[in-house]
């Protein structure tokens, strides 16, 4: 198969629309709906998912970029520091874009009295959804490609090279696309209080474990990690899978006790 999707959707005049930008807000939009239903069905009060999601877009977007920066491409964007601005052309890590959305979450929690822990569970089912949906923006980007393949199985992208290579990032979106099903499947079936001990966990465990695994079809992403055994993405994703099997064992002992 060959790749060479323009990224640029439509241009009007000076303004551009990218695929990236399209499916980016696609993503965030049914993640929006989502959790707006699951806020009616807990009755909560709905109308402060806007603000909530007010909150999630800029730590996002702010956590994303800037890890992006400087775990991948520092150098390049010391040299053109105005770049750093131009998020609607990929360059988000989701490693510092799901640290920033735990900070403002928990910044949200602070002000408008909510329980964290309720509130991240919740909010990884959706966050599963936006990241398929950025994972594609990638691929449209031609962004993120993946090794030499050594069958006949790949994709060409023409805009980086002739090599035939693994889709990596469709594979990541295929992999939290399914992560997403098992939440939802679990936060319908659990009672409240198990969902909420167990939802924040899973997706730790789950999500950056999904990533470990697939880094090793990956291209060098960060030429800080070029000398270690792991890729960057594996060191980044480490400490999530630790703090989430903590979790689990924590919430799982708190449930037998109950």
């Amino acid at each position: 198969m060959h790749w060479n999707i323009d990224p640029i959707l439509i241009t009007i005049g000076p303004l551009q629309l990218h695929w990236y930008g399209l499916l980016f807000a696609t993503g965030l939009l049914l993640a929006y709906y989502l959790t707006e239903w699951i806020f009616k069905k807990e009755s909560k009060n709905y109308k402060l998912v806007e603000p909530l999601f007010l909150y999630i877009v800029i730590g996002m977007v702010i956590g994303a970029r800037l890890a992006h920066v400087l775990f991948y491409d520092l150098s390049y964007y010391l040299k053109h520091p105005i770049e750093i601005l131009y998020v609607w052309k990929g360059g988000l890590a989701s490693h510092g874009g799901f640290f920033g959305v735990i900070i403002a979450i928990w910044l949200f929690c602070k002000k408008y009295n909510f329980n964290f822990l309720w509130l991240l569970s919740r909010l990884s089912i959706g966050a599963m959804l936006i990241a398929t949906f950025i994972r594609v923006g990638n691929f449209f980007n031609s962004e993120i490609v993946g090794i030499k393949s050594n069958s006949s199985f790949g994709v060409i992208f023409d805009r980086v090279d002739n090599i035939l290579r693994h889709p990596v990032v469709l594979y990541e979106a295929f992999a939290y696309f399914l992560i997403f099903l098992i939440l939802l499947n679990l936060y319908i079936k659990l009672t409240p209080k198990k969902y909420t001990n167990l939802g924040f966990g899973l997706v730790l465990v789950l999500g950056f474990g999904s990533r470990v695994f697939l880094e090793q079809f990956k291209t060098i992403q960060s030429q800080f990690a070029t000398d270690l055994p792991l890729s960057m993405g594996q060191i980044l994703s480490l400490p999530y899978i630790v703090a989430g099997i903590i979790l689990l064992i924590i919430s799982l002992k708190n449930l037998k006790s109950s």
